[in-house]
């Protein structure tokens, strides 16, 4: 894998060698590869987290580097430092010949938007919300439906019967998190999900808190530490690298002998951050992984399709992580099991929003 840190300032300095080391060189990986695809040539452009959060991007990089072994394509990563980066980098990879170029979060969408619009002959993939443009591809995730699944089994494992939550930013796409698992929790364990839930429908529950980041780790770990000294045993965090602040905290809990959880996000965690898969309970996965294998698939094949594509519970797209049953009961994981199949069969209609959450009802 080649990751390239460009900086908005240096960009317009660099982009000659990126079309040189990027999108238009071959990678050693490659070499074994099919050929005939050895032409296409396909990037991705990060949000701040970068390429190695071992959450989101690393997720979208990873299915797009098993797409690379396996097709032959040419592949470059570029990583965002700050929001100012987006587009430049997105053009980046155009200027160096990228056909197909992913951008990874919410807030690359308006930068895919201009630069789209801009080289209507490349085509591009937004992952985590909806850009509109005829040569763009939109992929977005049912992420409240597989963080309910998670929040029940919080509900049904907590001792203390508080529970937490921390977020990247305070934004629609997170909030679907944070919503999702509240919702989880209220309909085993409503005692425990009162400091999840929201008193207006508007701000955040008092054991909801908010980096303002998905790279600050040091954020991650005073929020974190917060929440646990106040008295939550379990916080579940969609907050990228600001996670493993939750973690160090929880694992400096755990040794001192306090019974302390934390819930991964994205990829399973416990098998990305293996040094603390001991306070792992269980991750929710989104399989940004397959998304982006599956769309660099489409490309080599000849049928990639724009528009809008939406995956839940239903799509394969949200599910729990496979570790969990190393420490998740039975009893517990035969309920998950249970509300999963309500939520596929469209029994359940998981709430997405704050207000939606302080209404929903279980039968």
């Amino acid at each position: 894998m080649k990751i390239k840190k460009f900086t908005a300032a240096i960009l317009s300095t660099v982009i000659i060698t990126a079309s040189i080391v990027g999108c238009g060189s071959s990678n050693t990986s490659s070499g074994e590869s099919n050929n005939e695809t050895s032409g296409i040539s396909i990037g991705l452009a990060t949000d701040e987290g970068g390429a190695n959060d071992k959450s989101f991007n690393q997720s979208a990089n990873t299915g797009l580097e098993k797409a690379e072994k396996e097709f032959g394509f040419q592949y470059t990563v570029i990583e965002s430092q700050k929001k100012e980066d987006y587009q430049p980098n997105l053009q980046a990879l155009v200027d160096s010949g990228c056909q197909l170029s992913f951008a990874t979060g919410y807030q690359l969408a308006d930068a895919i938007t201009t630069v789209a619009k801009n080289n209507l002959d490349m085509k591009f993939c937004l992952v985590d919300t909806v850009a509109e443009g005829d040569n763009i591809k939109s992929i977005v995730f049912k992420e409240e439906e597989g963080s309910f699944l998670v929040g029940v089994i919080a509900g049904l494992t907590t001792k203390t019967n508080k529970i937490g939550f921390i977020g990247g930013k305070d934004q629609e796409t997170i909030v679907k998190f944070e919503a999702g698992f509240a919702a989880g929790v209220a309909a085993v364990n409503p005692e425990a999900a009162k400091g999840l839930i929201s008193v207006d429908g508007k701000t955040p529950g008092s054991t909801v808190k908010y980096a303002d980041s998905f790279a600050d780790t040091n954020k991650g770990y005073e929020l974190s530490k917060s929440l646990y000294e106040s008295g939550c045993d379990i916080i579940y965090h969609a907050a990228g690298g600001v996670g493993i602040g939750m973690f160090q905290v929880a694992k400096q809990l755990k040794e001192e002998g306090k019974e302390v959880w934390g819930i991964g996000v994205d990829m399973d965690q416990a098998i990305s951050l293996p040094e603390y898969a001991e306070i792992i309970l269980t991750s929710m996965i989104k399989d940004v992984e397959k998304a982006t294998y599956d769309t660099a698939k489409s490309m080599v094949e000849g049928n990639f399709e724009t528009g809008i594509t939406v995956l839940g519970i239903a799509e394969g797209g949200v599910r729990v992580s496979e570790s969990t049953s190393e420490k998740v009961s039975p009893e517990i994981l035969a309920r998950v099991n249970e509300l999963e199949n309500k939520i596929k069969d469209g029994k359940i209609i998981v709430p997405a929003t704050r207000q939606d959450v302080m209404e929903f009802k279980i039968s």
